[in-house]
């Protein structure tokens, strides 16, 4: 009988083996070989699309594909394929954010992410979007659609990925659903929420002036320091509406009346601060100061071609936000006009950021504010305006929930945007209190008015920057670029080099966009948006250089304001000065580009650790601290990973915030250390009887050097029982770690299902406001919350010398070998070759793979 048992087991243990053996291997792409591919259908068009000749894919030693098809359906369609192939979970994922409709998957965890979204009406804009579009656009994205569900057709449930088999484990209903072109359009509605610019600043603006009142507010958002810090144009102005780059300005700084929410408003206000964080812990996880670091050089600095370096900040992820692929037409035409390659986003066609034959464009976050919040007056189904009702406009919807009842829920909205406050009881709560002009009726609401939710032709412009041949072509792209505002950086392999502001920016004739302002008062509203042919652009600046990384645009008596929330400049500053430094010793290269890409140095240490060495001695400090603080006066101030003064002055600076502001700031709006503090901490260092040092908690009156002293003693304590006594052992890597975690299954709070799909924790350098741009949030701790997701190098005068890496991987499956292999690289501060000629793609191919039509043919469209 124990024979017996003991066979059944041993069977027992290979059937499981293989199951489990099946399950992790049936997702994996096919890379080399033939595929024939029969037509397929496209979610909400009704058509049935195949592909009309061969598609060629090889992949190189990093898995990533170059695609190379006869016509320009063909190419969408493979890329759609492919995307499928690696990332189809990711895509299904954010489809179904960007429609409201994550409870279908997750159950009624996310009804209320979903109700906000909904609120949004990402979707709904997407539809109106989709008649806008040109008609290539929409060719291109029908074909993509038609790729993916042809993958699709071949691998249904769990074959599409590991996930769908934990996902049945929770939700045994779910079921895939073909692929449309919408669902790639809404995409980028996500995009423009993570780069929303001032919509949180706008909130806790008002919650802190609350607290604190308005005068005390202000000094914690200090203005720009133009007189320190470089805008990125410093050439030119607009003038009668049209930007020219010899222009002057002229006369004082242009500036908008400082409007401010009503101290009433406070505690409402908080409560829409706590809903909206719980809508972004789904939708992104970046803190506050994230940006991005793009610049160009011309020919003239390099002895070559020019050079475009680039390296968006964004939250991490796992897999990465962005997918890297070569897209070829053979040959290139009118009618086929892609050769190009760079990074695109898993759902959507073409390459967002990249190179193609004639040029390479960057972006990075322009920081304009696009957003407003409006109290509006509501009465019933009417909402008021200068005394007079105006019908609200509802409409209804239903979220249906996996494992529980459907939800209904009633969406309202003014002529500035949707009411946040209808998503939840503590929403409607929302302006509550605020003073009133004119009769209150039921109570205040809040309306969101925001660019990304009208709809636009952003798709238009990526295809256009695709296919762009010149700076002419990028202006014209640009000009239908509408969400998220970017700064658009290029150069063309004649040496062109420029800069471009894209988007729609608001106009506002009363106030500067800080603070939530009264929607019942029409003086109030958007005034139009500046004119396309107003917005800066320059072209080949005297300078031989441009430099983006999220400072102030322009002049500031640039005629047209963007908004007063612009990081402040320290990073921009920083790139100006390395190449002007690296200038002195000859022309610039690629290698050059990545090492300024990979600095560590912190102005803000520039600043402070002198600044500290002339106000405390060792001698009052504690013993344990003395050492580590006469260490910061030898350190090279930058922010190694395997630096003990980096660690030190991180944490220091860490209690300083902590001790200094904490004791008056409301909770959930402490201090959180990035650059914006930087000034403010610069500006207050001169006052040292300044009534913020006083910790107002205690019966004694505090002033800057006892706060000092005393934070410079907590860092040492906290370090001593994180890292160990021994101050020398310290490493700024042990307390600066970066987790890569999957948005959803890797936060299931299932240990075995996390140890699947996470990877780190990874010891990293660099850090806020830093070129190597590494953030954290002082009150939470030193874990990385944002970083460069990429980071890339193009040499225009010899394209297969240039160089990306990607954060994790081009695979979306976690037992593939292409999961998060770019990672170590990017830890390290390496990029790998990326090969851009066809001869340089074939003599890098690992694996190719033909994707060929069936006998059936396509149906003509």
């Amino acid at each position: 009988m124990l024979a017996w048992v003991a066979v059944a087991c041993v069977v027992l243990g290979v059937i499981l083996a293989g199951v489990v053996h099946q399950a992790i291997r049936s997702p994996m792409p096919q890379t080399a070989g033939t595929i024939e591919i029969a037509p397929t259908g496209v979610a909400g068009l009704g058509e049935v699309i195949g592909l009309n000749h061969e598609v060629t894919i090889r992949r190189d030693a990093w898995g990533v594909p170059h695609l190379t098809a006869r016509t320009a359906a063909d190419l969408a369609f493979a890329q759609g394929f492919v995307h499928a192939q690696d990332r189809f979970y990711e895509m299904d994922v954010r489809r179904h954010i960007t429609a409201g409709r994550l409870s279908e998957m997750f159950g009624p965890s996310q009804v209320s992410t979903d109700a906000f979204i909904r609120t949004m009406g990402w979707r709904r804009v997407a539809e109106q979007e989709w008649p806008l579009l040109d008609p290539f656009t929409r060719e291109v994205f029908t074909a993509y659609a038609a790729g993916v569900n042809a993958y699709l057709a071949e691998h249904p449930g769990g074959r599409a990925g590991l996930a769908y088999r934990i996902l049945g484990l929770t939700n045994r209903g779910y079921r895939i659903e073909p692929w449309g072109p919408i669902d790639s359009l809404a995409w980028i509605k996500a995009m423009a929420w993570d780069l929303r610019a001032n919509m949180v600043e706008e909130i806790d603006r008002s919650i802190v002036a609350g607290a604190i009142g308005v005068p005390r507010t202000l000094e914690l958002y200090p203005p720009y320091p133009y007189d320190r810090h470089r805008t990125v144009v410093t050439e030119g102005t607009a003038v009668d509406g049209i930007y020219r780059q010899s222009a002057r300005p002229k006369g004082p700084p242009v500036s908008a009346a400082v409007v401010t929410a009503p101290s009433g408003a406070t505690a409402a206000l908080e409560r829409v601060s706590e809903r909206f964080s719980e809508a972004s812990a789904v939708l992104d996880r970046a803190g506050t100061g994230v940006g991005s670091n793009s610049w160009v050089v011309g020919p003239e600095l390099t002895g070559g071609g020019a050079l475009l370096a680039n390296d968006p900040h964004l939250a991490p992820s796992l897999p990465s936000v962005w997918y890297q692929n070569g897209l070829r037409c053979e040959p290139v035409g009118p009618e086929c006009p892609f050769d190009v390659s760079g990074f695109s986003f898993a759902g959507m066609p073409g390459v967002v950021i990249g190179q193609n034959a004639d040029l390479a464009w960057g972006f990075t976050n322009l920081g304009a504010d696009v957003s407003d919040l409006f109290l509006e007056q509501v009465v019933g189904n009417a909402y008021l305006v200068d005394g007079a009702p105006r019908p609200l406009r509802i409409r209804t919807e239903t979220i249906a929930v996996a494992g529980g009842e459907p939800v209904p829920l009633t969406i309202r909205a003014t002529e500035h945007g949707p009411l946040l406050s209808d998503v939840s009881e503590e929403w409607a709560q929302v302006g509550a209190t605020a003073p009133t002009i004119g009769d209150r009726g039921d109570g205040y609401a809040v309306a969101l008015a925001w660019t990304a939710l009208s709809p636009g032709r952003t798709a238009d412009a990526i295809i256009g920057l695709n296919t762009a041949a010149n700076a002419d072509d990028i202006a014209r792209a640009a000009a239908l670029f509408t969400v998220p505002a970017q700064n658009i950086v290029y150069a063309t392999r004649e040496g062109t080099i420029g800069y471009q502001t894209p988007g729609l920016l608001p106009q506002r004739s009363r106030w500067d966009g800080a603070w939530p302002v009264p929607g019942f008062d029409s003086s109030y509203a958007w005034t139009g948006m500046v004119p396309a042919a107003a917005l800066p652009r320059v072209r080949n600046p005297a300078e031989g250089f441009l430099v983006t990384a999220n400072q102030a645009v322009t002049d500031p008596r640039y005629p047209y304001p963007m908004g007063v929330d612009f990081a402040y400049g320290a990073r921009g500053q920083r790139i100006r000065d390395l190449l002007t430094e690296r200038l002195r010793s000859g022309p610039l290269d690629a290698a050059a580009m990545r090492a300024i890409q990979q600095d560590t140095h912190s102005a803000l240490a520039d600043f402070l650790v002198p600044a500290l060495q002339r106000a405390v001695t060792p001698a009052d400090l504690a013993p344990a601290s003395r050492e580590p603080f006469q260490a910061l006066g030898t350190w090279s101030r930058a922010m190694a990973a395997d630096s003990a003064a980096a660690a030190y002055f991180a944490a220091f600076w860490a209690e300083l915030l902590a001790a200094t502001f904490d004791d008056e700031l409301p909770a959930g709006h402490e201090a959180n250390g990035d650059e914006r503090w930087w000034e403010v901490v610069r500006r207050l260092w001169a006052q040292p009887s300044n009534a913020w040092w006083d910790d107002v908690s205690t019966p004694g009156v505090e002033d800057r050097d006892a706060i000092v002293v005393l934070a410079l003693d907590r860092a040492a304590r906290r370090l001593g029982a994180e890292l160990g006594e021994d101050w020398r052992a310290w490493q700024w890597g042990a307390l600066h770690t970066l987790d890569l975690r999957n948005g959803t299954l890797g936060e299931s709070g299932v240990g075995p299902i996390e140890a699947i799909v996470n990877r780190g924790p990874f010891a990293t350098g660099g850090g806020s406001a830093i070129v190597n741009a590494t953030g954290w949030e002082a009150p939470d701790g030193f874990t990385v919350t944002w970083l460069p997701s990429m980071r890339m190098v193009v040499d225009l005068a010899d394209r297969d010398a240039s160089s990306w890496i990607n954060l994790t991987g081009a695979s979306g499956h976690p037992f593939n070998a292409h999961y998060t292999d770019q990672t170590p690289a990017w830890l390290r501060g390496e990029q790998v070759d990326w090969p851009f000629t066809p001869a340089a793609v074939a003599a890098r191919t690992q694996a190719e793979l033909i994707l060929q039509p069936s006998a059936e043919p396509a149906r003509s469209r």
